[in-house]
């Protein structure tokens, strides 16, 4: 049962990117948020694009034709697969995602496309469990694999380690494969914390907190970054053009990168 009453991360992230998957009480919570950080619609689009951007880098400079997208959220055009088909056709995607509403319309999305592209539901926090289930064991016969972790880690707390959660990963993939990675980040102590203890109320205490870009940073230790030496605001991770939006004002960013697995 989906209870539309509170508000979802998924469905907020939806509305903030002019999707239709969303409601009263995604949409009066988004009102809020965008009261402490009047960014926040302009740094979702922007975090969206960056998605894209590094799909289609990873499939067309470093080859990767299978990815693993953590967190995955609703369904929003282009996906992660039609993105890395425009490229390879025969790409394979994973997306993981525990929201009830996720998956129903993922499934909706992909029932054409069952045989490449498939939708599971775990919690990403549980590694172990997620690389077991057999949609993912065929995709680590040796091949090199792109782990999404976009926009999402900023959802678990400091006690469930999301730096150990990365390493984790990354330590089950094969060498030559890549992390996608990007969190919500401030280093506005204030703002950090008015806005991790908002979401921590509306969602009933299940999210983590918004970081700062030094404890971001450390998300990419062990790993190889592409195309700049240091995470950065992602709006500057290879723009389309040199006219591409960037964050006009930077209260939070949606900080990160792309890395390689050593």
């Amino acid at each position: 049962m989906i209870d539309v009453s509170k508000p979802s991360v998924a469905r907020m992230y939806d509305y903030l990117i002019d999707g239709t998957d969303n409601y009263p009480s995604d949409r009066e919570a988004c009102a809020e948020l965008l009261k402490m950080a009047p960014s926040t619609k302009e740094l979702a689009r922007i975090n969206r694009a960056f998605l894209v951007r590094a799909v289609r880098y990873l499939a067309q400079q470093a080859g990767i034709q299978r990815f693993l997208d953590h967190g995955s959220g609703l369904p929003t055009r282009p996906n992660v697969h039609q993105v890395a088909r425009q490229i390879h056709p025969e790409a394979r995607v994973v997306y993981i995602d525990n929201d009830p509403l996720v998956l129903a319309h993922g499934r909706v999305m992909l029932e054409e496309d069952l045989a490449t592209t498939s939708v599971i539901e775990a919690d990403f926090r549980h590694t172990e469990d997620i690389f077991t289930k057999a949609e993912v064991t065929g995709l680590l016969d040796g091949e090199p694999v792109a782990a999404l972790f976009v926009s999402v880690l900023h959802c678990i707390p400091d006690e469930h380690d999301p730096w150990a959660l990365v390493k984790d990963v990354a330590r089950r993939l094969p060498s030559g494969s890549y992390m996608v990675i990007s969190q919500l980040a401030s280093d506005d102590p204030h703002l950090r914390e008015n806005v991790t203890g908002f979401m921590k109320e509306i969602t009933g205490d299940r999210w983590g907190r918004v970081r700062s870009t030094a404890e971001v940073q450390r998300l990419f230790d062990g790993l190889e970054l592409v195309e700049h030496s240091e995470p950065v605001e992602v709006s500057t991770w290879r723009p389309d053009t040199d006219l591409f939006p960037r964050q006009q004002t930077r209260e939070w960013i949606e900080f990160g990168g792309v890395a390689r697995i050593p």
